[in-house]
């Protein structure tokens, strides 16, 4: 049985779930469903990155404990996931305490090792990223992302060895060894690591609190980055006990928690690829565990060709897109707005017009139509689901390049074929039994067999689809999806 492990960035608290997370966490669900149905042996980790200055500055203006604030945010991340019908296997917050213990583990190790040591830090820091940023990062003196200007730092810290893995992982990347899709997306990374080169990082602050000690060192604490990477590994129950933060050589509970490893698929935005390709790897080879097999990098939402922003008044939550179009049509209308691993544009008026196309007059009234026809003719099928070899076949190559607008394409290719052939043969007007029985069928087998495919994306709709189209006497079912 083959094993396929997908995770989402642990998200930061400093704001609520909105669209970008949502189709992040969506994309990681499709696929996951998908290889459940595949037979393959799946895990699928999200959840919430807790620490760090933004999150002590924010409790503080909110005047409350950092951890109860971030409570109340992570809650909202599991609770917009569970509405979603998201089936992660788990959700990893960084305040676990499995997860802090881990983390002083690792770093020990690393630490130990020699590749963690006492340095300082000058240079600038954008608050925003959480990120030290160099000149060449910024465009007018401004951090891209913020518009801010980073402040000018310098502190006592502890780094990594960044630059000691430089040449192991350019070749790693080179070779696709660690593949990072789409293909643009690796030429970046490579060209900035041959161009500008890797330094050492800072992976402790000593002036902010709110995160996790030092182990050897009490007067700092982690980084919030260096402690959220590790998730991807404590997430799966990985205790690095009596101090080795290698469990595979220890406990027969280290080699269980570690049968997932390495990552199959590691998903995210484009803002994030640069430190999951060189830091979170890096420290992978220095605790001597294999890197990620795939990192796929999406693109951003624009809403009408303007960025997302609280202060546009432009952000799509979750919540929003349910309670106007449902579960199952909102997965639906995320995952086909745009081309996975590019920027799409969307806006309420867009989903809208696709809702109505795809799903109420299409995928829902050809369901309809279709299902009362027989009924009405009281004809018995005895279909059998995934008789369209194919079908199979190209929606699998679709979801295995990450396709997933192209799988949907070619699901909705088939049912406007039967649409068609239903307004050109028109078997309401036939008084011929087995003429009509000639005309449904093909379109109810193409009908069930699109359904079995679609679970990944619409699980509740598409089982009662099939359920609808598995029984021997097909009748009407409920109106799926009404007309906006």
């Amino acid at each position: 049985m083959k094993k396929f492990y997908i995770t989402t960035p642990v998200y930061y608290v400093n704001d609520v779930p909105h669209i970008g997370h949502t189709y992040t966490t969506v994309a990681a669900d499709v696929l996951a469903r998908w290889h459940r149905e595949l037979g393959d042996e799946t895990f699928f980790l999200t959840g919430t990155d807790e620490h760090g200055a933004k999150i002590e500055t924010k409790a503080g203006e909110m005047k409350i404990d950092p951890k109860a604030y971030a409570d109340g945010i992570s809650a909202k991340f599991l609770e917009a996931w569970q509405k979603l019908n998201i089936s992660n296997d788990n959700f990893i917050r960084t305040t676990d305490e499995q997860h802090v213990k881990a983390v002083q583990t690792a770093l020990q190790f690393m630490h130990d090792k020699g590749d963690i040591y006492l340095g300082k830090y000058e240079g600038l820091y954008c608050r925003g990223c959480e990120q030290y940023k160099s000149d060449r990062d910024l465009v007018d003196g401004l951090c891209p992302d913020h518009k801010v200007a980073p402040e000018k730092m310098s502190e006592e810290c502890y780094s990594f060895r960044l630059s000691k893995y430089q040449d192991q992982l350019l070749e790693l990347i080179k070779k696709d060894k660690l593949k990072i899709l789409p293909a643009n997306r690796k030429n970046e990374v490579v060209s900035f690591i041959e161009k500008e080169g890797l330094e050492d990082v800072s992976f402790s602050r000593k002036n902010i609190k709110w995160g996790i000690p030092i182990p050897w060192d009490k007067s700092h604490t982690v980084y919030v980055w260096a402690d959220a990477f590790l998730n991807y590994l404590t997430g799966l129950g990985w205790d690095p006990s009596a101090g080795s933060p290698r469990p595979e050589l220890g406990t027969k509970a280290g080699q269980a928690a570690l049968k997932f490893w390495p990552p199959t698929v590691q998903l995210m935005s484009k803002d994030i690829l640069r430190v999951h390709a060189t830091i979170w790897q890096a420290m992978l080879l220095s605790l001597g565990l294999p890197t990620s097999e795939t990192i796929f990098v999406h693109g951003y939402f624009q809403i009408n060709g303007q960025k997302m922003g609280k202060s546009l008044g432009n952000v799509i939550a979750p919540d929003d897109l349910i309670k106007k179009y449902g579960v199952d049509a909102s997965r639906y209308l995320i995952m086909s707005a745009a081309v996975f691993g590019h920027d799409g544009d969307i806006s309420f008026e867009k989903f809208d017009e696709k809702y109505n196309a795809d799903l109420a007059n299409g995928l829902g009234n050809l369901t309809a139509r279709v299902s009362n026809l027989i009924e009405k003719n009281n004809l018995e099928f005895n279909l059998k689901a995934g008789s369209d070899e194919k079908l199979v076949e190209n929606f699998s190559k679709s979801m295995q390049a990450f396709q997933f607008d192209e799988a949907l394409k070619i699901l909705w290719l088939v049912l406007r074929a039967g649409d068609e052939v239903l307004s050109d043969k028109k078997p309401w007007k036939l008084e011929d039994k087995k003429a009509i029985e000639k005309i449904l069928k093909p379109i109810a087998q193409n009908i069930l067999d699109v359904a079995v495919l679609l679970k990944p994306f619409m699980p509740e709709v598409s089982e009662k689809i099939v359920a609808q189209f598995s029984a021997k006497q097909i009748k009407k079912g409920e109106s799926l999806f009404p007309r906006i």
